[in-house]
């Protein structure tokens, strides 16, 4: 196969704060279009919004794919209620609640009307939402029945490093993998999903993830909506590769066939066609939305403009309830934001290609109807304590995100294998701030395991409004930079690692991945 070089991403900023050109051209074009069609349209285009390119044949690898006229954009139409993933119940005995897990395999329709090969835990496409709360202790026990090795990660978890579901600790088909911890994180929205070397995008994308929701007795989680179901409600998005026969494709070879086609997936609901509804039955609803799509960036958003009052970003509670016009989460990130419905209400996803192709279009995703009757307290006016780091004494760190043809590196190793990656290496206690410096010009998601970051500016600005929060997965533009502020506490140990990584699956599978050693002091 040819290099190739990936359609790149131009200069500016994530969408949680203020925004760079691309994005604010992005909104526009979605005010725009809410204008001109009042709800919202469903779209899809067969190269996926191939960054940029006005091409009605693009020639990659030595193959020239034509466009496909799929005859205009698609009007919304509500049909369906929304799913809501099962909450998996634990069982508590001697103070340790345990949850079983099993990866297995199964068919569902990711296309309308198509059978697809997929994956789920404990069912065939997707997983079961676990709570945990802080302090406690949880053991899983998961059991691999997928016929393959895989691991299972606590996306965004605070844990030793041996718990993680790192590469390290991947586990063989009929295995039972049982790790232990107390829960340290505060209230936050977290995930799993398998983390094994050069398997982790198949099997994600064929539906190896599910949502973690931790809770605490603060006083801003006292005061938020936490009824599952009800008023909590979890927002699972893919945005996938298909063939028309269904395949799910995970890999460059399979992006690049012919006759592809890009599904949205809301919470296992195909959404191309069609706006899920949720009747809202209480007036202040919150929502918990993760972009579980292996490179897509997903922006939410309501489709008569109004604001969302976001409350979270990846790693918990902003220090208030912020408004903001849209909420833009690359590849592994979430957020939280809450509605006081008055009146009915229609979110929208924004699909934008993150990798060599995907999805691209504006879906009206789901109709929310405003039924309550209660009237809500005012939200506090302070949720969380966030003391911004001084980083004058923090060891300084460059990491470096490079490609050489389709391989991926991280300061010049690409981790393909755990003897390959490059290390870092620091000791417990160690407070840091790290350059992560794309010298590429594709799209990536930036995730570290074990601790949260700050974000100490962005493409060379300050960080405002949301971006004041804390994080685990960020967007770093093609050419573009973020430096991110971290402290690493609780857990060292001098055989198991963390990773860091970009979180487009495939980069990650690529080599984008290096390992993080904690050790003793």
């Amino acid at each position: 196969m040819s290099d190739i070089t990936e359609p790149g991403t131009t200069a500016g900023r994530s969408g949680n704060g203020s925004h760079g050109k691309r994005e604010r051209a992005e909104r526009e074009h979605s005010k725009t279009s809410r204008t001109k069609r009042g709800k919202g349209v469903h779209r899809r285009k067969f190269l996926g919004g191939m960054a940029g390119l006005g091409l009605g044949a693009v020639g990659v690898a030595g193959t020239t794919f034509t466009l496909l006229d799929k005859g205009g954009d698609k009007a919304s139409a509500a049909s369906g209620t929304l799913t809501i993933p099962d909450l998996l119940e634990g069982t508590t005995s001697d103070s340790t609640t345990t949850f079983t897990l099993e990866a297995k395999t199964g068919t569902a329709e990711v296309l309308s009307g198509v059978t697809s090969d997929t994956m789920g835990y404990n069912q065939s496409f997707l997983g079961p939402t676990m709570k945990w709360t802080k302090g406690d202790t949880v053991l899983l026990n998961i059991t691999n029945s997928l016929g393959a090795d895989t691991t299972v990660h606590f996306h965004g978890a605070h844990v030793p490093a041996k718990m993680d579901g790192g590469p390290q600790v991947a586990f063989a088909d009929g295995e039972t993998w049982a790790p232990t911890f107390e829960v340290k994180d505060e209230a936050k929205t977290l995930w799993y999903h398998p983390h094994a070397l050069g398997t982790t995008a198949e099997q994600a994308v064929h539906g190896l993830a599910g949502m973690i929701i931790v809770e605490d007795d603060s006083d801003a989680s006292a005061a938020l909506p936490s009824d599952y179901g009800t008023d909590d409600i979890p927002l699972i998005f893919q945005s996938l590769a298909t063939d028309r026969g269904g395949d799910i494709k995970y890999n460059l070879t399979g992006y690049l066939s012919n006759n592809l086609t890009f599904p949205l997936l809301l919470n296992g609901t195909n959404v191309d066609d069609t706006t899920l509804s949720f009747t809202a039955t209480k007036t202040r609803t919150r929502f918990r939305v993760l972009n579980a799509s292996p490179s897509d960036i997903i922006t939410i958003q309501r489709s008569d403009s109004g604001t969302l009052t976001q409350i979270a970003t990846d790693q918990g509670y902003l220090t208030e309830a912020t408004a903001v016009d849209s909420i833009r989460l690359v590849a592994g990130a979430r957020a939280e934001f809450v509605m006081d419905l008055s009146d009915d209400v229609t979110l929208q996803a924004v699909v934008t290609t993150g990798w060599v192709r995907g999805g691209s279009g504006t879906y009206d995703v789901l109709a929310v109807t405003a039924s309550g009757t209660d009237t809500p307290d005012d939200l506090p006016s302070t949720l969380n304590t966030i003391e911004r780091y001084d980083t004058s004494d923090f060891t300084a760190r460059t990491i470096t995100l490079g490609q050489s043809g389709t391989t991926m590196t991280i300061n010049g190793s690409a981790g393909t294998s755990m003897s390959a990656m490059a290390m870092i290496s620091t000791t417990l206690g160690s407070k840091e701030i790290w350059t992560i410096k794309n010298s590429t010009q594709l799209e990536h998601s930036f995730h570290l395991h074990d601790v949260p970051y700050q974000l100490v500016s962005v493409n060379g600005e300050d960080p405002s409004g949301v971006e004041l929060g804390w994080y685990d997965t960020y967007e770093v533009v093609g050419g573009g930079s973020i430096e991110i502020a971290m402290e690493f506490t609780d857990f060292a140990d001098d055989t198991y690692m963390y990773m860091l990584h970009c979180h487009l699956l495939q980069h990650e599978d690529e080599g984008m991945m290096a390992s993080l050693m904690v050790t003793e002091s």
